[in-house]
């Protein structure tokens, strides 16, 4: 009798292990399905540059979203919702190849939402795995217009949401800021990639027979020139020929780029004709600490009017100031973005999970959209920090206005703003 016990208690130990090993759950579907006493585990990913060329910019996104995750697992507790998000990170440099790898590792990992990247040629590079893994994806700072990240339709970029608009906005901007400041003659120099290059084109489209280019003048994105000079003698050669014609206060320099600028300024000879004129960037360089600490005196003087999307909300403000007093520097307004970015992310998931009982990607789409429009109008008890988040049929938002940023005296202020409205510039 005993003997027979012991097989029977051998055989039904057996099945259980079997029934266990035998699970289809995915790792991802395992760790965060669990008893409704116990707290679920929503994963994110972060794709961010925090070693690269536009790192500090990185660094102020990862600080934004480390305040989200605290304040979005403090909403969770608050309200006895049985879920806590965490966030991955994960460096890419803004190479476009390491991102597709990083992507893959988080993949592997079981995260299938991820907040960035920072830059449209990583998100290029990204797009083909992410439709075919259907990895959901917020960019907080990708710009190019979908044609230029190799999107033909909107049903193809149905897994990628961008909470900033397009430079289809931004090179309004620009184009009304260099008119506002009566440029007869312009030299460009851009980076040759799907940003720079998308600015570009769309920037060119508006100022083309207000504004004379006497040089147009791309340059290697991957890795960025550390020896400058023969751009700079090829931009020189433009400025001089537009000086001819035109007074210095009409000539201008617009370089679009990131935290490389840096090295490009700081390469100039001190008694170029190229540091004679004003200089204008954009997004990509905007209150980059490298400018100001390697270029400080040059930036200063050419001024560096830089534009990024401008958007805040009383919210805004609040999260600004327990910014700079935590960390010590202004956030970026992509840093904002990424912060409202998170929330949208964390709250789509949790209630992905409450509806199907396990992650599901395109419901997840679905609920980003419904979501998106509560959180945006206050209804979750939450405000957007970023003001009112509107997405047009690619998933990318719909308007905004662009603040005008200037190096002065060795230090980023906010010298105007574009009025998305009125198309107008307001200046400080």
């Amino acid at each position: 009798m005993k003997k027979l016990a012991a097989l029977l208690l051998v055989s039904l130990l057996v099945i259980a292990a079997g029934c266990i090993g035998g699970s289809s759950q995915s790792p991802s579907q395992s760790s965060q399905q669990s008893s409704s006493s116990s707290v679920q585990i929503i994963k994110l990913g972060a794709l961010l540059d925090l070693s690269g060329p536009i790192a500090s910019d990185g660094k102020k996104i990862k600080n934004a979203l480390e305040l989200a995750q605290e304040d979005i697992n403090r909403y969770f507790s608050e309200n006895n919702m049985n879920f806590k998000v965490e966030i991955y990170f994960e460096d890419t440099r803004t190479d476009p190849k390491v991102a597709l790898e990083k992507v893959q590792t988080l993949d592997a990992q079981g995260i299938k939402v991820i907040i960035g990247p920072t830059s449209s040629g990583e998100l290029k590079n990204m797009r083909s795995y992410v439709a075919a893994h259907k990895i959901v994806v917020i960019s907080e700072a990708s710009t190019a217009p979908p044609k230029f990240i190799g999107f033909a339709s909107p049903e193809e970029k149905k897994y990628v949401f961008r909470f900033v608009p397009t430079d289809l906005f931004q090179s309004e901007a620009i184009a009304a800021e260099l008119k506002s400041k009566g440029i007869k003659g312009l030299v460009i120099l851009y980076r040759g990639d799907a940003w720079g290059k998308g600015l570009h084109d769309a920037t060119v489209e508006q100022i083309k027979g207000d504004i004379e280019i006497a040089e147009d003048i791309s340059y290697p994105s991957n890795p960025e020139p550390t020896d400058w000079s023969p751009y700079i003698s090829k931009a020189e050669d433009g400025i001089n020929s537009l000086l001819s014609k035109y007074s210095a206060d009409q000539v201008a320099v617009w370089v679009i780029g990131f935290d490389e600028i840096a090295t490009l300024l700081s390469q100039i000879p001190d008694d170029s004709e190229l540091l004679s004129v004003k200089w204008f960037g954009s997004d990509g360089n905007v209150l980059s600490d490298k400018i100001v600490e390697e270029a400080g005196d040059k930036a200063s003087k050419v001024a560096l009017f830089s534009t990024q999307f401008y958007a805040q909300s009383d919210a805004g403000k609040k999260l600004i100031e327990r910014f700079k007093e935590k960390f010590g520097i202004e956030p970026s307004e992509y840093a904002l973005i990424a912060y409202d970015a998170a929330w949208v992310a964390a709250l789509s998931y949790a209630e992905v999970l409450k509806e199907n009982g396990t992650y599901d990607p395109d419901l997840m789409v679905e609920k980003i959209k419904e979501i998106l429009s509560k959180y945006s109008s206050g209804e979750l008890s939450v405000s957007s920090v970023t003001g009112d988040i509107e997405l047009d049929e690619w998933n990318d938002r719909a308007s905004g206005d662009y603040a005008i940023w200037a190096v002065k005296d060795g230090s980023w202020e906010m010298v105007g703003l574009w009025k998305s409205s009125t198309g107008e510039v307001e200046w400080h």
